[in-house]
């Protein structure tokens, strides 16, 4: 599995813990480190980075996103808007474990800067190791597995129905939002290199 870690700007500045502490959780995994990098002169909301990784999702060119904003409640929301994502929101290692678990999502946005006090990275550590204990989806509790998987099923199915893909969906869009999510270097590099969809790679060499 591919993991992308990719936050908003506002946090740059826990991007190497981030970071870090995905690729210490997640270990025989491939974690790749996308940004916003500390010091990186770029002003990159939550909604240009859901968008971003989306994409990479889409893609194919990650199969993970770790990520996050100042609360984390903004960076779910704008990925469950859009194509691909399966995002939940993991404040503390009892909700990264049952998402995990039971929800099998793609996607973990955590809250990096609301409630980031004293303990905070030993939280943050606690909440990533949780997340990946364990295969995704494989129903929780024991009595109750059979029944979490088939709901997770369900509701992945209905958001592939529910959610526009992207080569629909960049036409109905404002053009400059793909490109401010795009505007890194780096990241629109990676998705050209890395992408399998040929569509979403087109669109990434032509903004």
């Amino acid at each position: 599995m591919v993991i992308g870690v990719m936050q908003a700007s506002s946090q740059r500045e826990k991007n190497a813990l981030l970071y870090e502490a995905t690729r210490d959780a997640a270990a025989g995994h491939e974690v790749v480190n996308l940004g916003v990098f500390a010091g990186e002169a770029v002003e990159v909301g939550y909604v240009e980075t859901a968008a971003a990784i989306s994409l990479m999702l889409c893609a194919g060119a990650i199969d993970f996103a770790v990520t996050g904003c100042s609360s984390g409640q903004g960076m779910m929301l704008a990925l469950n808007s859009l194509p691909g994502a399966l995002c939940g929101y993991l404040p503390t290692p009892q909700d990264a474990y049952l998402f995990g678990r039971i929800n099998g999502g793609n996607a973990a946005s955590l809250p990096l800067g609301l409630g980031f006090g004293w303990c905070g990275e030993i939280n943050l550590r606690a909440t990533l190791e949780k997340l990946f204990d364990g295969p995704f989806g494989g129903g929780y509790p024991p009595e109750d597995a059979a029944r979490k998987r088939r709901d997770a099923g369900l509701l992945k199915r209905i958001r592939r129905e529910a959610v526009r893909d992207w080569t629909e969906l960049a036409g109905r869009l404002d053009a400059d939002l793909i490109k401010r999510a795009l505007a890194r270097e780096n990241i629109r590099e990676y998705l050209i290199e890395r992408g399998k969809d040929e569509g979403i790679v087109r669109l990434a060499r032509e903004i």
